[in-house]
């Protein structure tokens, strides 16, 4: 199970909806959600957090974003993040510090063999392909964090606060810090 909410920093203080993902695949999806509830709330230049839980305490990220500028993300605990569609979206190839070639052989328009001219087994090449992709993805997660940890360091939560924050009830904690707990706990 998940949880997912929007917070919105305005002039009048701080605004919070839970919200629901199903029709967010990229990390761009995710940012054209948090600057429409920009709008909504008239919080166009300002501050928007997304945070999505994986519910249990497994792992939760942030995406922070503020006006035009390009999304920040942070998560608590990557490879378990790598295991979630949520988390997927999250985790990309920048944040992870991996070059776009690393992508997944089935997506590479040029390796596709569109004129059936190569010679070889194509199911092997693409299984052998796909066993590659999948051992270098997951040596390439960090167990740990991942991200910007000064997410929210401007907003009163030190990154050393936010490494170490309890698992348990994240959102309450960063709410705490963010001098919002009543609200981060009335929109659980």
């Amino acid at each position: 199970m998940y949880f997912t909410a929007l917070l919105a920093r305005t002039e009048d203080g701080w605004e919070a909806s839970d919200t629901e993902l199903d029709d967010v695949e990229t990390l761009s999806d995710l940012t054209d959600l948090a600057r429409e509830y920009a709008e909504r709330t008239g919080a166009e230049d300002d501050t928007v957090l997304v945070y999505v839980e994986q519910e249990e305490g497994a792992w939760f990220g942030l995406v922070r974003v503020d006006g035009e500028d390009d999304p920040r993300v942070y998560v608590s605990a990557a490879q378990a993040a790598a295991r979630s569609s949520y988390g997927e979206i999250l985790l990309t190839d920048e944040l992870l510090g991996r070059e776009p070639t690393d992508a997944d052989p089935s997506t590479d328009l040029d390796a596709l063999d569109l004129d059936g001219t190569e010679e070889g087994d194509p199911d092997q090449e693409e299984d052998a392909d796909r066993e590659e992709y999948a051992s270098t993805s997951a040596d390439s997660v960090p167990p740990g964090p991942v991200g910007d940890a000064e997410i929210l360091a401007d907003l009163g939560m030190a990154p050393a606060d936010l490494l170490t924050v309890d698992e348990s009830d994240p959102l309450s904690a960063i709410g705490e810090a963010l001098g919002i707990g009543e609200l981060a706990d009335a929109v659980r």
